[in-house]
């Protein structure tokens, strides 16, 4: 799966500079022209990198400071572009990593890539979903133990779906059987991402170490396994 970058902005020459920047190194594009709607976007889900028209674009400022601090994108790289009142130390205490001046200089957006695309692959993989369907026990923290049905994993979390609502806790103890010639029982202590009626997403945050080189096989097999699905599929003319 490729990277992917939203752009929030306005203004069509930045629009046109940034798509064919990322396009060259294989980087998808979302776009949004309000603030309000890269809000939302970054709310329901992780993407690996952000680049913010802060100065042009109504609430862009307000835009990068709620994306830095959202869950799922809160290392997430984040480039901001400034053209008055917002200046580059200001932008870089908002929570960017890079900041960029309009009109923005193609070799200085193509270092700040070259620089942050190494860190961005490294986050991508901790979000990396593969598609699976095991069962999975979480024993909250107040006693209660309920079982469902693991629908996604990846090296930074995974989604649970439940028969039943369950409380959303602030942390929660995570079991299953790892697949593998030799069985081996996972153990975790995750916190929850998100909960709605049926389901949850989880963010692992201490694995237990006989653990860890077992669920770092079981991923790359999946990623194997889905690099071959893909390879495999007849290409399209």
């Amino acid at each position: 799966m490729a990277l992917e970058c939203l752009l929030l902005t306005r203004d069509p020459c930045l629009l046109e500079t940034i798509r064919s920047k990322l396009g060259a190194v294989g980087i998808e594009l979302h776009f949004r022209k309000d603030a309000r709607g890269a809000v939302e976007t970054c709310a329901r889900r992780h993407l690996d990198g952000f680049i913010i028209d802060c100065d042009d674009t109504p609430g862009g400022t307000e835009a990068l400071t709620k994306i830095r601090n959202s869950p799922s994108n809160k290392f997430s790289m984040i480039f901001a572009v400034v053209n008055g009142p917002i200046t580059v130390h200001p932008a870089l205490d908002l929570g960017a990593n890079f900041v960029l001046k309009k009109p923005v200089e193609e070799a200085r957006l193509q270092s700040f890539l070259e620089i942050a695309l190494s860190k961005m692959e490294r986050e991508h993989r901790r979000y990396l979903r593969f598609q699976v369907n095991l069962p999975v026990e979480l024993r909250f923290h107040t006693g209660g133990t309920v079982t469902g049905k693991m629908t996604n994993v990846s090296e930074g979390g995974l989604a649970v779906s439940v028969m039943k609502p369950v409380s959303r806790e602030a942390a929660v103890t995570v079991e299953f059987q790892l697949p593998s010639v030799q069985p081996h029982r996972f153990k975790a202590k995750a916190d929850v991402a998100w909960a709605d009626a049926f389901a949850m997403g989880l963010r692992l945050l201490y694995i237990e170490p006989e653990c860890r080189s077992s669920f770092a096989a079981w991923l790359n097999s999946l990623e194997s396994q889905s690099r071959f699905r893909v390879a495999a599929q007849p290409s399209r003319r």
